[in-house]
């Protein structure tokens, strides 16, 4: 500032010198930051996310200091103190003291966020981290930009705490529901029975893939498309079959029978063969599992047996079952192979 004086001896000119140079360093800062993302990222997904969340709080960061410098020429702006227990500051200093440490802040969430987002695609499960962690991990570092305030300014935070303290034992009891789902939820990340982009099943309708676990619901994208909200209390406190774990590959049963009058060794081996054929030909199927058939029972009308394949991700089970279902169909119908339907015969007593 010193040297801008010299060529200019007008405050408001000075400021709105600095304002101009602020504008015009924002711009090359933002293409500057543009060029190296798109340098050094690979995915172009990672790479637009990543440059969209952490360059607004940078841009307006710059635009913080660059206003500060511009303002602090102005001499009529000096003039207006805040008295803090017993200390003297100046408003125009302690308002951009305050806007830096939670613009800053803003910029240390951003970029926390960025890598947690990150870090839940290189699990191969969702393209995002949970809700409930991310605004968990905003709200302390908001807290910690608070308290660097207070003691900045060395105001006593001791009955502070304590306020805060019984202000919080009044709240927790009026919104126990709340509270018990925010706990809840913190339960579901801690223990990890479920995480985001696991697919899993409450009962035999309710299934679907947790798209968010939320501090106080879960969001699950069902089959059908619509979205179930559960409260994370009813989620903790339900049975839940997780197909996600241990391994993202399952496999699927297929049911069946044949007649009693089919050859047993024959249904194997055609069974088999088709078997290997979904199992290599369907998208989602796992290429290197070697099928399994097993007969089951002799039931009222087929001797029952089990056909198992194995696919890579749950919501393939699906479209593997269904190939399979037809092409065992077809082969039947071609090798002759009868699937009965029930069938019940009534004997009548002759009358003498």
């Amino acid at each position: 500032m010193f040297i801008l004086e010299s060529f200019i001896e007008n405050e408001y000119l000075q400021s709105l010198f600095v304002i101009f140079i602020t504008a015009i360093s924002i711009i090359l800062f933002y293409l500057l930051l543009k060029f190296v993302f798109v340098r050094i990222g690979k995915d172009k997904k990672y790479v637009k996310y990543a440059f969209k969340r952490i360059s607004k709080p940078i841009v307006l960061l710059i635009f913080i200091a660059g206003l500060y410098t511009a303002l602090k020429p102005i001499s009529f702006l000096s003039d207006y103190h805040v008295n803090i227990g017993e200390f003297d500051h100046v408003l125009l200093d302690m308002t951009f003291f305050i806007l830096l440490a939670f613009t800053f802040s803003f910029l240390i969430s951003r970029i926390i966020n960025v890598s947690m987002f990150r870090l839940a695609k290189s699990k191969k499960r969702f393209d995002r981290p949970s809700g409930l962690i991310t605004k968990l991990i905003n709200f302390i570092i908001y807290i910690i930009a608070i308290f660097v305030i207070l003691a900045y300014y060395q105001l006593d935070i001791t009955p502070m705490i304590a306020g805060v303290g019984l202000g919080a034992l009044a709240i927790g009891l009026a919104l126990q529901s709340t509270l018990s789902n925010f706990f809840a939820g913190l339960h579901l990340l801690s223990d990890h029975p479920i995480e985001v982009g696991d697919f899993i099943e409450l009962s035999e309708d309710v299934n679907g893939v947790v798209e968010d676990i939320g501090w106080r619901s879960t969001r699950i994208l069902m089959l059908t498309g619509n979205l179930l909200i559960i409260p994370n209390s009813k989620l903790a406190e339900s049975n839940i079959i997780n197909f996600s774990k241990p391994k993202q590959d399952l496999s699927v049963w297929v049911p069946c029978g044949v007649s009693y009058e089919s050859n047993l060794e024959h249904v194997e081996k055609v069974t088999l063969e088709v078997l290997r054929e979904i199992q290599q030909s369907v998208e989602g199927a796992v290429k290197d599992f070697e099928p399994v058939f097993r007969y089951r029972e002799f039931g009222d009308s087929n001797i029952n047996f089990i056909a198992v394949l194995r696919v890579s991700d749950p919501m393939k089970r699906f479209v593997v079952r269904n190939e399979f279902i037809k092409a065992l169909k077809k082969r039947f119908d071609k090798e002759n192979i009868e699937i009965s339907w029930p069938i019940r015969k009534i004997y009548t007593a002759k009358e003498k």
